[in-house]
């Protein structure tokens, strides 16, 4: 193994709503990714890491900055991540330089903010929750590469114009975001070759519309499915149970129609298409840290900042404990620590990122942060048997959760229920023997044995012979509460 490198560079990759089942290494032997497929070959694979909360912006404050959603103050979506509470990049000394290319979802998308040095913005459309009008007349560094190359926009903005997702999505490959930001990237890495620098890239993809260039990949006919797929989640929470009634009649903005078994598979499909796109932008990323040198001196981590049922149980989107949601990819390649692919067992949360990324860079991890390094495990020190791992859910504030659709035709008063429910909040763990609970004050509790039921089809909450074990969980929910400061009103078991 080559040397530890005395100030080593990171590279942290974050595509949006990229489920565990899009790798070989999870399982997915057909998938078209190599590049992917590649890293994981080189990497540690992480069994089982979790997000914070199934939601972008909460789980991207939890990535950046160590904190729970509700402390972070990024509970729902739509939120700006408050001036006073840093990241990473404002947590690192001198000496390294920082960049932040793509999706940022935290407000303010194309203005370099908390300790970013360079900063390459990608998105138009959130112009509406910028913090100054001087902002929302500014289009960002892709909208104007397209207009380079000949494109019009269609779809209004304060400036003028600018790209609909729609319209960005139907590019060929060459001008996808995807494919731009992992050239934007390449040229950061080229750049700072000569000093340390922590980057961090994010892509839209997978996220809807569900189309891309790769569309006819996958026969949405022979297209494997799980065994949940399109079923509805008998004795599960009302809440989940409303989701997949409203989705399995609905038809999915880019004409889904997830009413039929053919709609859903072929929203499935080019789901996995715009998975691929991802794949071309990581190729870039390490052709460019090979080109420079600097693979032995790089950390590299890939992960998703939640998943995607994409027919699962039913349902579309995220915001649920189901393991398609809220249990991600998680790749981390540090050639000096480990050779090859090692796989790691035990529960990961994404709460530990920020500490176990400053102990790997050398740094010192500020007080206060609930996570722990994990720096240990990664250079093989230590394992995370015994680690239990809680997932939130936040939604008051949140949007319509049938805004993504396109039509359906459910009754507005059980729309009503649903985004009644979607603002309780419920409390998720998974101990460290594979078992998960969820609790919400408003709703039917939840028990899955991941051993014997990976697939959560049978919800074991209410069954007498499980009561004590129950109670034992919700007792390990009550602790972590007490020890982070949570106040989520959870009922008694």
């Amino acid at each position: 193994m080559p040397s530890p490198p005395e100030r080593p560079n990171l590279v942290f990759v974050l595509p949006d709503r990229q489920r565990r089942d899009t790798l070989a290494c999870y399982g997915n032997d057909w998938i078209q990714v190599p590049r992917l497929n590649r890293l994981a070959e080189e990497s540690l694979v992480f069994d089982n890491c979790y997000v914070t909360q199934a939601v972008c912006c909460p789980s991207r404050a939890s990535i950046l900055c160590g904190l729970y959603p509700v402390d972070a103050g990024m509970p729902v979506n739509r939120r700006i991540l408050p001036g006073h509470v840093p990241t990473i990049a404002e947590m690192l000394p001198g000496g390294y330089h920082t960049g932040y290319i793509g999706k940022w979802h935290l407000g303010d998308e194309i203005q370099a903010q908390h300790g970013f040095d360079e900063w390459t913005g990608c998105f138009d459309h959130w112009w509406p929750e910028y913090t100054s009008e001087a902002l929302r007349k500014q289009l960002s560094p892709y909208h104007h590469w397209l207009l380079e190359h000949g494109f019009e926009p269609d779809a209004p903005h304060p400036a003028g114009a600018m790209f609909s997702d729609d319209f960005r999505a139907a590019l060929p490959v060459e001008y996808q975001m995807a494919t731009w930001l992992g050239r934007q990237a390449a040229g950061f890495i080229e750049r700072n070759a000569g000093r340390p620098f922590v980057l961090y890239v994010s892509s839209k993809e997978p996220h809807p519309p569900f189309t891309s260039p790769w569309d006819g990949l996958y026969d949405p006919g022979s297209l494997p499915v799980d065994e949940t797929f399109r079923v509805h989640p008998e004795g599960h929470s009302l809440f989940n149970r409303i989701r997949a009634e409203f989705w399995m009649q609905a038809v999915h903005d880019g004409g889904f129609d997830l009413g039929t078994d053919s709609g859903c598979r072929r929203m499935r499909a080019n789901y996995y298409g715009c998975v691929s796109l991802v794949d071309g932008m990581v190729g870039s990323i390490l052709d460019a840290i090979d080109g420079a040198g600097l693979r032995d001196e790089t950390i590299v981590v890939f992960t998703s900042d939640h998943g995607e049922m994409v027919g699962t149980h039913g349902h579309v989107e995220m915001r649920s404990p189901y393991e398609e949601s809220a249990r991600v990819p998680l790749l981390v390649r540090a050639p000096w620590l480990h050779e090859g692919q090692r796989r790691i067992g035990g529960n990961f949360s994404q709460i530990d990122f920020v500490p176990t990324l400053l102990d790997l860079l050398g740094q010192g991890v500020p007080e206060g942060l609930p996570g722990a390094s994990r720096a240990g495990v990664i250079r093989g020190e230590a394992d995370l048997s015994g680690e239990d791992v809680v997932i939130q859910h936040n939604g008051v504030g949140d949007r319509d959760l049938t805004s993504a659709a396109e039509s359906h035709t459910m009754p507005a008063e059980r729309v009503r229920q649903l985004n009644l429910l979607k603002t309780a909040p419920w409390r998720s763990v998974v101990t460290a023997d594979r078992w998960k609970l969820t609790l919400c004050a408003a709703d039917q509790g939840e028990l899955f044995d991941l051993n014997a039921d990976p697939a959560e089809t049978t919800n074991l909450f209410d069954r007498p012979e499980h009561r004590d074990r129950v109670r034992w969980m919700a007792a390990r929910l009550r602790l972590w509460q007490q020890q982070v400061g949570d106040t989520a009103p959870l009922p008694g078991v």
